[in-house]
């Protein structure tokens, strides 16, 4: 708290802030964190990349917010972020200032206006003009914040607190009818103030609207970690934790929050700012991309087609210069962040396995939930673990989320055998395009290791894993020795390729 306290009482940068976010650490996670339950990446790179455009996005932990900029408040000073409508400048006045929104003149009007006396609706008929404006703007409040009076006087005082009118005795009753269920009912919580709704992910969506009314927030990592949780271990339980986080994103891409088209008009949020917004919500849409670059690789080596052209020289020199920039990316991002290559690298291959699995799947999802009003539950089937440290991590919870995942790398596995024993069969000519379609279905796998030692378990474990090895073995061999057919040579194939069934 006091380090967040350090940033908000910061005479230059402390009215602008509207929450101080903290990464969060992990307890009970193995040593290899097989599943990247750390998010290393997110937390020491992208967040701390974000700190220097417009702040950190909400992560829905590890907070401490500035109450008045939950109650929907724009902040105290205008910021200055460039606004498309007020860019120009001439020489005599100067550059113009970023415009309010019509709804923030209005907001911070009655909020200047309106004092602590409340007004009984009754008499507004002996009021003069200025004191019906100010019942009139006690009501707008109402419909925004509830019909409590104490609470909208708090809502105005910008130290917190309570009011010098505020009845201590009544104090019990009235903080029980503003936590109540229907308290919220035909007002603007969760719409415009406090955390926006419309989302599994509303964190999501109260930090973006922050960010749009021109607040910035700020990202402390001090050395003793601030927050600390759990991680789920078990590989169904995180997919299944990566889907719903990937739904939410789906869901704001479908909604009308979406960083794409919500929030030009006050030219609060600044373009990388946004940038980075419309990353968090689109990244699902990336599985379908992923899904064919992991099945191309198989279809090459099984159909003995290499899908992928041959490149021209400058094609080729583009190439380079893409895969050189990327390294040249990623160690800038190591040495600055101080990541290690194990932690990227660990990032990588989930960020594979969870893209053709939970991200696929809240795609489909997100647009069966908010286009057709289809809600899909995928369901988990827990099988006992013993009480040994970390024997969650060997369990294994079938569901649907593993169907892909599994195929893929079954698929490539099969292709590798089948692309070897077509070499085999064709000579040694064919063995120099084979090593660049292996190449890419080796990386395919390689990506797949941890998933393969997941699907593995523990050794003398269920008898569903060696079923499912056995399976797996057997269709790899019978793919080889139809492949490589020993009983007939090359001579006679030729002559058996016109024959069928007993005539041959």
């Amino acid at each position: 708290v006091r380090e967040a306290m350090c940033f908000m009482m910061d005479p230059q940068v402390g009215r602008d802030v509207c929450y101080i976010q903290f990464p969060q650490r992990f307890d009970g996670i193995d040593r290899s964190d097989r599943y990247a339950n750390r998010n290393t990446v997110f937390f020491d790179v992208n967040m701390k990349g974000l700190d220097g455009i417009q702040g950190p996005v909400y992560v829905g932990t590890g907070c401490v917010f500035y109450r008045q900029a939950l109650y929907g408040y724009g902040p105290q000073s205008l910021p200055t972020l460039p606004s498309p409508s007020s860019s120009s400048s001439c020489c005599c006045c100067g550059p113009k200032k970023p415009k309010k929104d019509l709804e923030e003149f209005k907001r911070d009007a009655r909020r200047d206006d309106l004092n602590a006396a409340i007004f009984n609706l009754k008499e507004i008929e002996s009021y003069d003009d200025y004191e019906r404006s100010l019942l009139i703007s006690q009501m707008s409040f109402e419909k925004t914040f509830g019909m409590s009076s104490v609470f909208i006087e708090s809502t105005l005082m910008e130290n917190g607190g309570l009011a010098e009118s505020a009845n201590p005795a009544t104090m019990i009753n009235e903080a029980i009818h503003v936590i109540s269920c229907g308290y919220e009912e035909k007002t603007a919580w969760g719409k415009e103030i406090g955390w926006i709704y419309g989302s599994v992910t509303e964190d999501i969506l109260t930090g973006f609207k922050m960010h749009c009314r021109g607040w910035r927030s700020i990202y402390c990592m001090p050395v003793r970690p601030a927050f600390k949780g759990s991680a789920p271990i078990n590989l169904s339980d995180r997919l299944h934790q990566v889907l719903r986080w990937a739904l939410g994103s789906v869901e704001i891409f479908l909604s009308r929050h979406c960083p794409l088209w919500y929030g030009w008009g006050g030219g609060r949020l600044k373009l990388l700012q946004r940038l980075a917004y419309i990353n968090t919500i689109v990244y699902p849409f990336t599985s379908l991309p992923l899904v064919a670059y992991c099945t191309l690789p198989a279809i090459c080596l099984l159909t003995g087609k290499f899908i992928i052209p041959t490149l021209s020289n400058i094609a080729a020199v583009w190439f380079l210069g893409l895969f050189l920039s990327i390294i040249t990316t990623s160690v800038l991002e190591i040495r600055w962040s101080g990541v290690s290559i194990e932690e990227l690298w660990r990032n990588e291959q989930f960020w594979v396995i969870g893209g053709v699995s939970a991200h696929l799947f809240a795609v489909f999802q997100g647009f069966l939930k908010m286009l057709a009003g289809v809600d899909t539950n995928f369901t988990v089937t827990a099988k006992a673990a013993d009480d040994q440290e970390f024997g969650e991590l060997y369990m294994i919870k079938w569901t649907t989320v593993l169907i892909p995942p599994t195929t893929l790398l079954v698929l490539n596995l099969v292709g590798v055998v089948a692309g070897f024993s077509d070499a085999l069969n064709k000579g040694y000519e064919a063995w120099g395009p084979l090593f660049g379609e292996v190449f890419f279905a080796f990386w395919v796998i390689l990506h797949f290791t941890r998933f393969l030692k997941s699907l593995m378990g523990r050794q003398n474990r269920t008898p569903t894993i060696v079923i499912l090895w056995s399976v797996l073995l057997a269709s790899v061999y019978s793919l080889v020795w139809v492949k490589i057919d020993p009983f007939v040579s090359k001579g006679d194939s030729n002559l058996t390729q016109g024959c069928i069934a007993i005539d041959c």
